[in-house]
């Protein structure tokens, strides 16, 4: 008789562990829950506290690419707030029929309530931290509200379901509304993952070159000149002499001619601001 385990297939060495193996369970929460929690929480990193329905929606297509790697690095944090665990009764019901009936529900303003307050707690004041619900009928999100935000310490956002949220929450809590368009989706969800990632790209070290975010659309003001890069030839198609020419500043003055042409003619609204602008008159909203 040996204590010499067996080299089974549960422990051979060179056996991969079950795929379950090392995943963290999941249960409700009354705190915000940081996602990627080996991650170094460096000092001054800006986060991001998102109140949904949908934890696992996150941190999606922000744990990708460019954004992906500043989470993974602590450049900054992002902390999901299951609505789920706050819900009222045996079924944690977070939502009921809306007063003077119609169609759709309406998520109750004591649920959304405590859980605006557990992911308040040590915050500093809205200067600092705004708090945003992801809402059609909010102002439009642009890019200067993404610097605005980038200049902040964090950012709270709710994410919305159903019919939308109880007035009382959103007017005692002083709750911003920001839309990302004309148009409705389903939550909110997808839309505080857009705001959250027009904002990360803008915080230091994130992109790496900070001269990619001073020439992009809207920028300064205008929308961007068009790009090319090789091949040099593409069914019968060339890139534009200047941008080979070796001219820096023909180019530059090539790329702005261009900006201004793509503005005039697609986005009139901006160019009327830009126009305005550069004569020193006050823009019109």
């Amino acid at each position: 008789m040996t204590d010499t385990p067996k080299n089974t297939p549960e422990n051979t060495p060179d056996t991969p562990p079950p795929r379950s193996h090392g995943r963290l369970a999941v249960s409700p929460s009354l705190t915000p829950r940081p996602l990627m929690q080996d991650r170094p929480r460096l000092a001054g990193a800006w986060e991001a506290r998102v109140i949904t329905l949908f934890p696992g929606a996150f941190p999606g297509v922000l744990g990708e690419s460019l954004t992906g790697k500043a989470l993974a690095e602590g450049l900054w944090r992002l902390d999901t707030l299951d609505l789920r665990s706050f819900g009222i009764g045996k079924h944690r019901n977070v939502d009921d029929t809306p007063a003077g009936g119609g169609a759709g529900m309406v998520l109750r303003a004591d649920v959304l309530g405590a859980a605006i307050d557990a992911a308040s707690q040590g915050l500093p004041d809205r200067t600092r931290w705004p708090l945003v619900y992801l809402s059609p009928r909010g102002r439009p999100f642009d890019q200067a509200t993404a610097r605005r935000f980038a200049a902040c310490d964090g950012i709270t956002l709710i994410c919305g379901r159903f019919e939308g949220v109880d007035e009382r929450v959103l007017e005692a809590c002083e709750i911003e509304e920001v839309s990302l368009g004309d148009f409705v989706m389903t939550g909110g969800e997808i839309a505080a993952q857009a705001v959250i990632d027009a904002t990360v790209r803008l915080r230091p070290g994130v992109l790496g070159n900070a001269a990619s975010t001073e020439e992009e659309s809207f920028s300064n003001g205008l929308l961007e000149h068009p790009q090319y890069t090789r091949p040099a030839e593409w069914r019968g198609r060339g890139i534009p002499a200047v941008l080979t020419s070796g001219d820096h500043g023909a180019v530059d003055r090539w790329r702005r001619a261009q900006a201004e042409r793509l503005t005039a003619e697609r986005r009139p609204d901006l160019w009327r601001a830009f126009t305005a602008q550069q004569a020193g008159k006050p823009r019109e909203d």
